[in-house]
């Protein structure tokens, strides 16, 4: 039991330190060697648990992927509106980027133009049908407009909030990124929702960015 205890252990320093790497630096730029050397263990224990630093991105990946889901199951369990959850669940991934280096690395390892695929969907994929499908409920709520194209609004959100943190990566801290969201949902809100409506959504992004920020 404590020798698993250890090994699950060691499994996770060597997760968090390659995450660590691959969102200072890059996935391509992070060598196993630099892996070691930031973990301060030794090669053969990263080869027992990683063959090769394709396992250790998709390791990442699917944590990350987890991870959101753990915020979208979170949210569905609130009795909010469509857009509500949709707002609520960018700002709780933004929170999580924030905090864990772990998933800050896979949204770069995400966006990354590399070989490394994840098992099953690809992030952006889902989180494009999620967006959807909240748009879509959200014009039958009558909180978007009825002559939104909502893929090409889910679109837009999914570009907007990848682009935010991968812009934002090399000029500002990730701390801005609560505030770079809430700007971003202040501009959607003005462009989809319907005048009546907006005074709730305005307020609630502001809510909902410092709560992120106070977390």
């Amino acid at each position: 039991m404590a020798r698993q205890l250890r090994a699950e252990q060691t499994r996770a320093t060597i997760i968090t330190a390659a995450a660590d790497l691959f969102d200072r630096h890059g996935y391509e730029s992070t060598s196993l060697s630099d892996i070691v050397d930031h973990a301060k263990i030794t090669k053969g224990a990263l080869y027992f648990h990683f063959a090769a630093k394709e396992d250790l991105a998709r390791a990442i990946l699917e944590l990350h992927a987890q991870a959101g889901l753990r915020v979208v199951a979170d949210v569905e369990g609130r009795c909010c509106s469509s857009l509500e959850a949709l707002m609520r669940t960018t700002f709780g991934i933004a929170r999580l980027a924030v905090d864990d280096p772990v998933l800050r690395a896979g949204l770069r390892l995400a966006a990354a133009e590399i070989a490394v695929k994840p098992h099953g969907a690809h992030p952006f994929a889902e989180w494009l049908q999620f967006a959807t499908q909240k748009i879509k409920a959200a014009v039958k709520e009558a909180d978007v407009h009825s002559d939104v194209d909502a893929g090409a609004v889910a679109h837009s959100l999914v570009c907007f909030f990848i682009g935010t943190r991968v812009a934002g990566r090399t000029v500002e801290p990730i701390a801005r990124l609560p505030r770079r969201l809430a700007e971003m949902w202040h501009l959607l809100v003005r462009g989809v929702v319907p005048v009546p409506r907006r005074p709730r959504y305005l307020a609630l992004a502001t809510q909902l960015e410092r709560e992120t920020r106070a977390a």
